[in-house]
């Protein structure tokens, strides 16, 4: 007998990082009887961070509900927390939803539609300071689990996020299984991909590289919490 279908919503936004939704896509959609849907606001085409575009999405309104939701990050995500419409929708989503997840600053948009209150949250380290606004409490897990919702921290964490979900949705014997299939073994060739790893110089240098886009997010991010009536 089949499994009883599993949706996934994967909710797309202009400029997201497009590794934050095709690492989890990537396993997620493997679990048995999963049905993805990729959606956006408005549907159709979308445009993520280096001009890759995914097409055919669907409309984000035209979905009544789904097991999971899951917000990937991006450049633009505080920019994402500010259109009403779309955050209106990752929150009727998000209410009734199973699991509640995010990659990265997708973390921000949960908040910004009031579903991190009071909750533990990841997100990537730069903009971890942020999550407060919304009520939640940052951690610097690479995968974070408060009740239903569960939060990845930058980018790559994404997977390991995933393979968090399919071991609790699927068993740990699926989650092993899609590890193996998909060779997920990583072994990088610097250990620079957090800020307690990563050599002093290094780390100022991507610090003064992020400095002109600090003030613009962290003031769209005060304004979505405004919206929420906090901050």
């Amino acid at each position: 007998m089949s499994p009883p279908p599993f949706h996934i919503v994967f909710a797309l936004f202009p400029g997201l990082t497009h590794l934050d939704f095709t690492g989890p896509h990537a396993f997620l959609s493997r679990i048995p009887g999963a049905q993805v849907h990729v959606a956006s606001l408005e549907g159709g085409e979308l445009e993520a961070e280096g001009g890759l575009v995914f097409g055919r999405t669907e409309r984000l309104a035209d979905i009544p509900a789904c097991d999971l939701l899951c917000v990937p990050g991006g450049v633009d995500a505080t920019a994402a927390a500010l259109v009403a419409p779309y955050v209106a929708e990752v929150r009727r989503l998000g209410l009734s939803a199973r699991y509640v997840t995010s990659v990265c600053t997708g973390s921000l948009i949960l908040g910004a539609a009031g579903l991190l209150e009071g909750r533990r949250a990841a997100c990537h380290w730069a903009w971890r300071h942020l999550l407060p606004l919304f009520g939640a409490t940052p951690d610097p897990g690479r995968v974070v689990r408060d009740g239903n919702v569960i939060t990845g921290g930058g980018v790559t964490a994404g997977i390991d996020f995933a393979l968090t979900v399919l071991a609790e949705v699927g068993g740990e014997d699926l989650a092993k299984t899609l590890q193996l299939g998909l060779e997920y073994a990583p072994a990088p060739p610097f250990d620079s991909g957090r800020p307690e790893t990563a050599p002093a110089a290094i780390l100022e240098a991507y610090k003064t590289r992020m400095a002109p886009m600090m003030p613009r997010r962290e003031a769209e991010a005060r304004e979505a919490a405004a919206r929420l009536g906090r901050g």
